[in-house]
């Protein structure tokens, strides 16, 4: 199916964030890609063009204090980011087209934690988290890049948190939808137990797809390792997106 790239103003407090909008014709559901830390939208505009051309409508963006706003790296805050979150969230909603019923957010480390906390404020149907970080609810308006020495993250992240103790994780434990969480099998940035602290908080989720990608490091730096997230993202979303067809396809009863 054809897409087509277009440049979107994302306006987030008194600031415009750069976005990219990939979208097939007649989409229905909206996907939104979240970046984790360090990231930008440049490393998932290649993705979503392969989600988009699945019926979607793909929205990548940059979060502040990267790509033009890196000068604010050093003091943009997790609240600075979860509004622009929520900000790309509400433009791809309002694409003309896009089912709200039908949202997607997709989110690697950072922003699968941000991903997380979304479904929490926004209506979200699936849920895909990669790596998804973990960090302490205190210290919310703190600069993001104080947050791994201010908070030990090192040792909290070795640690079982309960899903009570973290507004990621309380997120995950009232989402109902379809989740899919990817782990990285020599992750020393996000350890297993922080994804299994994910995993377990997703008591009501509608399904929950577990991978692991052998031999991977958190960033994915093999070219094979990307190329598998990118199958495992692709292949899940396509399962989900032919089960609500196929719901859809059903006659009427009564």
């Amino acid at each position: 199916m054809a897409t087509g790239d277009e440049r979107v103003d994302i306006a987030v407090d008194d600031q415009h964030l750069a976005g990219t909008l990939i979208a097939a014709r007649l989409c229905v559901p909206g996907v939104l890609f979240v970046h984790g830390w360090g990231g930008s939208q440049q490393q998932y505009i290649a993705r979503a063009r392969q989600v988009a051309a699945l019926g979607c409508a793909c929205l990548t963006f940059d979060l502040r204090g990267h790509a033009q706003t890196h000068a604010q790296y050093a003091t943009v805050s997790r609240d600075d980011n979860l509004r622009d979150v929520l900000a790309a969230y509400d433009v791809l909603a309002k694409q003309p087209g896009v089912d709200t019923s039908a949202m997607a957010v997709v989110g690697s480390s950072y922003g699968g934690y941000l991903a997380a906390i979304l479904t929490s404020l926004r209506p979200v149907k699936w849920l895909a988290l990669r790596v998804p970080a973990l960090y302490k609810d205190a210290d919310w308006e703190l600069a993001k890049g104080q947050l791994k020495k201010h908070q030990d993250l090192d040792a909290y992240r070795r640690l079982p948190v309960l899903a009570e103790e973290s507004r990621a994780l309380r997120a995950c434990t009232k989402f109902g939808g379809d989740v899919l969480i990817v782990e990285s099998e020599h992750d020393h940035v996000v350890p297993s137990q922080v994804v299994a602290n994910y995993r377990d908080a997703c008591i009501h989720a509608h399904s929950l797809t577990y991978r692991v990608i052998e031999g991977a490091d958190h960033g994915l730096s093999d070219e094979a390792w990307q190329h598998e997230y990118t199958s495992l993202l692709v292949n899940w979303l396509t399962e989900m997106l032919h089960n609500v067809r196929a719901h859809e396809r059903q006659p009427a009863v009564g």
